[in-house]
């Protein structure tokens, strides 16, 4: 009976760096994409791609003929995230930068990267600040998927975005990015990320009743926000900027928000709503 043969690895290293190296290179290279607003050509290798990714299998399908097939067009994914991407694909290691990882995270989600996802996730964690937090947030409650749902669904029903985000894994990003927030609400509040949040990514901010902020500066806020968005969402944002009904049944007592300043009004929060 013949022995079973014994698997042995060379170094990972020189290997993971040769692969690197046919990245972006148009030699022995048989698929081009044209990415991004710019419209940059990058180089790739189909069998590599196919074999590493579903999504690029379907998208690529069998060579069909000699030479150079027709460039592929990908204009909703920046050059340097798909360069990421295929960093990926090739090492099975990339690297990430603070200023590009939620481009590339939207990608391995369009993608179906579950292990690039992740790496991204994780790298966003460690990272998170006060100027990225808002930013995180608009893809953790509204996900990749949102770009595709039409302008009155996603208005309409802000739940939708959010349960595209639990379906895409991005739920624990949103709670992680409203958690930050609802500690460092006054800074998180003056950033861009915040004026340039859409509907339903402020709505689940909103409804916290733990933010650090007195309700007249989240006022300004919200008002701020309304100028620069105008989105007619902010009917129902007004409704629960100040007070919030509580879970259960009618008749639960309204409390002031933590940040809150005691104000005379505030006497009738010991009253149910009628």
């Amino acid at each position: 009976m013949e022995t079973p043969g014994l698997v042995v690895h060379g170094e990972a290293a020189p290997f993971s760096t040769a692969l690197r190296s046919l990245l972006n290179n148009p030699q022995y290279s048989d698929v081009c994409f044209v990415v991004g607003q710019e419209r940059q050509e990058v180089f790739a290798h189909r069998c590599l791609l196919a074999c590493r990714c579903n999504f690029f299998q379907r998208l690529l399908g069998p060579k069909l003929g000699p030479g150079m097939p027709s460039p592929v067009v990908l204009s909703s994914v920046p050059a340097d995230a798909f360069l990421a991407v295929l960093e990926f694909l090739y090492a099975n290691s990339v690297r990430l930068h603070r200023h590009s990882v939620l481009e590339v995270l939207t990608a391995a989600v369009e993608y179906g990267l579950e292990e690039l996802r992740e790496l991204c996730l994780e790298f966003v964690v460690k990272v998170l600040d006060v100027e990225l937090v808002c930013e995180a947030l608009q893809v953790g409650v509204a996900g990749p998927a949102c770009r595709w749902a039409s302008a009155w669904k996603a208005a309409l029903h802000p739940s939708f975005c959010s349960q595209v985000a639990v379906t895409f894994g991005l739920g624990p990003l949103q709670e992680r990015c409203i958690a930050f927030i609802e500690t460092h609400t006054q800074e998180a509040l003056r950033t861009r990320g915040f004026l340039e949040l859409s509907a339903p990514a402020l709505l689940p901010l909103l409804r916290s009743d733990k933010l650090c902020v007195d309700e007249a500066e989240l006022v300004l806020a919200a008002r701020s926000w309304a100028r620069v968005g105008a989105v007619e969402q902010i009917v129902e944002a007004w409704k629960c900027h100040a007070l919030r009904r509580g879970d259960a049944a009618r008749g639960t007592p309204c409390r002031r928000r933590r940040g809150t300043l005691p104000r005379e009004h505030h006497c009738f929060l010991d009253l149910p709503f009628k």
